[in-house]
């Protein structure tokens, strides 16, 4: 998705994530996560009043402001799209969390209780030099709470098919916990999610595919149907067990 499509795209498809949720799940989130876990993450991670958090990759913003919300903490959220940001600080109204243009890495300076980040770890090839710079923005004690999409690396004919596919990299369950031993982050929580979000996987290009020529009004034929192609995959590859989504908290040891 192009940076300047972020706004477009929110507003084609909110109709469309509201119905796909059960009440009281739909926050916002650009992903599969329902807000039940996005909370019972938060909370394992410490999140509190005066806890200071750093979200990278919000995007617009929805599960921070839900964070910030239901919680309270000192909440700074950073994305590379100044569209989505623009979008975020919009919706915020009252909160007290703050948004930023910021392309990552480099993590912002700063010493933070926690880091959060959802649902766009597999959007990074190189995945071990971010986490040290994850790792070296916590304080002792710090923990970085983060999904991401465990399996081996997408096979030529994968890549094929997955539309973007320059921005998906998965990663084998070893693999990632073995880099965050060696940055100094010890796995305190790991939960998975794979059956919940082949669900919502199903459940998002159901209610895609039911408000179709709404979506590609707003968005165009060809991007609506990157998106249900993008969204099948996911739903097939969760449910077959290609690809598990794991949930996790890390603390700096």
């Amino acid at each position: 998705m192009k940076q300047d499509q972020r706004a477009p795209f929110v507003r084609a498809l909110y109709r469309a994530r509201v119905s796909a949720y059960a009440p009281g799940e739909f926050v916002e989130q650009e992903s599969f996560m329902r807000a039940a876990e996005i909370l019972e993450l938060a909370q394992r991670a410490g999140i509190g009043p005066a806890v200071s958090v750093l979200d990278l990759c919000c995007g617009i913003g929805g599960p921070g402001r839900f964070i910030t919300r239901e919680l309270g903490c000192d909440y700074l959220g950073v994305d590379y799209s100044a569209d989505a940001i623009d979008i975020a600080r919009k919706r915020a109204g009252d909160l007290s969390c703050r948004f930023e243009v910021r392309r990552i890495p480099p993590i912002p300076a700063g010493n933070f209780d926690v880091v959060i980040l959802l649902e766009t770890l597999l959007a990074f090839a190189e995945k071990e030099p971010l986490l040290r710079e994850i790792s070296g923005a916590l304080g002792a004690g710090g923990r970085f709470a983060c999904t991401f999409e465990a399996g081996l690396p997408l096979t030529e004919s994968e890549r094929g098919q997955m539309p973007d596919a320059d921005t998906v990299w998965l990663t084998p369950i070893e693999e990632m916990l073995a880099s965050l031993e060696r940055v100094g982050l010890i796995v305190r929580s790991q939960d998975d999610l794979t059956l919940s979000h082949a669900a919502m996987a199903k459940s998002l290009t159901e209610a895609f595919a039911r408000d179709a020529d709404q979506i590609a009004a707003e968005i165009g034929d060809q991007a609506l149907e990157e998106l249900l192609r993008a969204h099948r995959l996911w739903s097939d590859w969760l449910r077959a067990g290609r690809v598990r989504k794991i949930a996790l908290v890390a603390e700096k040891g």
